[in-house]
């Protein structure tokens, strides 16, 4: 039997096991240490800025970009528009998904809900059922989008597919679960190029993605 090693210092039991943020994501973290999800919930209600919640961990989402405001806008709309006729419905970045654990929560920049959405009994705002879910990558979050984050959306039964839009160039990541529980990545690059949604049969122009975004540069280019 191994025997875990006490404590050193003054340090508590408690605090010697409480978690760390995850790495790529602690220069976001605003509180100095982990709380309770009803604190943050409190938290969260008295102030404006959103905050995704880890293991005890307020992260602060701060504000959108233009190109990631407008990468988003043009998905919600080009997206929203094909599904139309179906039981499917898109929604936007102040939407808080429950992860698979009463500790975590995040706001996607846009998901896909279809048959109705569910919501946490406790909490008529935590959505349960996204069947897509979309990121843009910033800077600041792209490696926690990449891995921690998509780690913990792999877990939910109802997740499909899982696209990240990058907002510096024409390129997106698209995950999608296989049969075997397996998720098959496809990358795609240009503006020709055309992204394939199976679990909704629709599709994503990438000149449609990026309408508006990369105007001022390609106007400077003329010049």
């Amino acid at each position: 039997m191994v025997t875990a090693p006490r404590p050193q210092g003054g340090s508590s039991p408690r605090a010697a096991t409480q978690p760390a943020p995850p790495p790529s994501i602690a220069h976001r973290v605003v509180n100095d240490e982990p709380i309770p999800r009803e604190e943050y919930l409190t938290r969260e209600q008295e102030r404006e800025e959103r905050y995704e919640y880890v293991d005890g961990w307020m992260i602060s989402m701060g504000a959108a970009s233009w190109p990631h405001s407008t990468i988003t806008s043009n998905i919600d709309r080009t997206l929203g528009n094909q599904l139309l006729d179906t039981d499917c419905r898109t929604a936007s970045r102040d939407l808080k998904v429950a992860l698979p654990s009463a500790n975590k929560n995040a706001f996607p920049d846009l998901v896909v809900v279809c048959g109705g959405p569910a919501f946490d009994p406790d909490q008529s705002t935590l959505l349960l059922n996204p069947q897509i879910v979309l990121e843009v990558l910033s800077p600041s979050t792209m490696d926690y989008d990449r891995g921690e984050k998509f780690a913990r959306y792999r877990q939910m039964d109802t997740l499909q597919e899982y696209l990240l839009v990058a907002q510096n160039a024409p390129h997106a990541e698209h995950y999608v679960r296989q049969d075997d529980g397996s998720w098959r990545l496809t990358d795609t690059d240009g503006l020709d190029a055309t992204i394939t949604l199976p679990s909704v049969e629709a599709e994503l122009s990438l000149s449609e993605v990026y309408l508006d975004v990369f105007e001022e540069d390609e106007s400077s280019e003329a010049e």
